[in-house]
Formats: structure tokens, C-alpha cells, sequence
């Protein structure tokens, strides 16, 4: 199991898991690198790697196409109750006129900068994708495959994350 980790963790960087850690996904992919172990066959013509592969793959795709599931998105949403008494508490505080006015302010800086950096393409999967639109259902509105879908969230989100990043850093400044 030590030996493919490694093969696991490349395979899991390339997905995303609705509702789920980067952890979750290694974890799915090690469950797939168990029935690998589990259910090779020395006397066919692949290699426990290739075998490997493919079944650390399969898991891996399963997983991420349940949680893209709309049965599951009460479950990929929620939030612990003591976590939203906690942001409730914090929330009360910062209530002020003028924290809400500059919150505004960032929110909309935000979107701006977000809005330059996506392109067209993007701007419309990311519409679709915070519609509640899937993966298939987002490449079949769009015309486009699903990994060209898949590639676009994954560009979206280094994006947002730059933006939410540098938007950081100057609100501390």
C-alpha cells in the first residue's frame, strides 16, 4: 500500500470532491489501491500498476460523481450547528453600519476582480456549476466534454482562490 501511495495522491490532486477535504479523495483512492491488491491476477497480460491505476481511477470517479449527486447535496452543504452559533455570535459584533458598508465594498472588489479573470467559457461553467448544474449536465448545456468541464473548475478555483488571496493581503495592508 506504501509503495502506491504516491500513484493514489497524483491520481486524487487531478479531482475535486463536492462537500469533501483533498483527504477524502486519497482515502477513496487507497480503497481503490485495496481491491487492486484484493483482486489481481498474476496470470493476465497487465501489470499490478496498470491494474492499479485503472481501479484507484474507477474509485476515484465514483466517488466524485456521488457527491455531484443532487441526493447528496443536503449532506455536501450542511454546516455543524455549533459552528453557525459560533459565525452568529462573531456575526452580532460585527454588525456595525459601517463593518456591513466596507464588507460591501470587499464582497464587490471581490467579484470585479474575479469577473477579469475568468473567461467567457468559465464565466459560463462557474453560472451553471453554482446553478446546482453536474458535470454532464454543464458539458451537455455547453457542447463540451466532461473533462473540459472538469478542467475549467479546476482554473476557476486557482482563480478565486488568487483573488480571495490577493484580496486578503490588501484588505491587511
Amino acid at each position: 500500500m506504501e509503495k502506491y501511495k504516491g500513484l493514489v495522491r497524483q491520481k486524487a490532486r487531478t479531482l475535486y470532491l463536492i462537500g469533501g477535504e483533498p483527504e477524502d479523495l486519497i482515502q477513496e483512492g487507497m480503497i481503490g489501491l485495496y481491491k487492486a491488491l484484493r483482486d489481481y491476477r498474476e496470470d493476465r497480460e497487465i501489470t499490478f500498476r496498470a491494474f492499479a491505476s485503472l481501479c484507484i481511477e474507477r474509485q476515484l470517479y465514483t466517488a466524485v460523481q456521488s457527491s455531484n449527486r443532487k441526493k447528496n447535496f443536503a449532506l455536501n452543504t450542511s454546516v455543524s450547528l455549533d459552528a453557525q452559533e459560533e459565525q452568529l455570535e462573531g456575526a452580532s459584533q460585527a454588525l456595525s453600519p459601517e463593518n456591513i458598508l466596507i464588507d460591501r465594498e470587499n464582497v464587490m472588489a471581490l467579484e470585479e476582480a474575479i469577473e477579469h479573470k475568468l473567461s467567457p467559457m468559465e464565466k459560463k461553467v462557474l453560472e451553471l456549476y453554482l446553478q446546482g448544474a453536474g458535470y454532464q449536465e454543464i458539458s451537455s448545456i455547453l457542447g463540451k466534454n466532461i473533462k473540459s468541464v472538469d478542467n475549467a473548475l479546476q482554473r476557476i478555483r486557482k482563480k478565486v482562490s488568487c483573488c480571495l488571496r490577493l484580496g486578503s493581503e490588501w484588505l491587511q495592508k
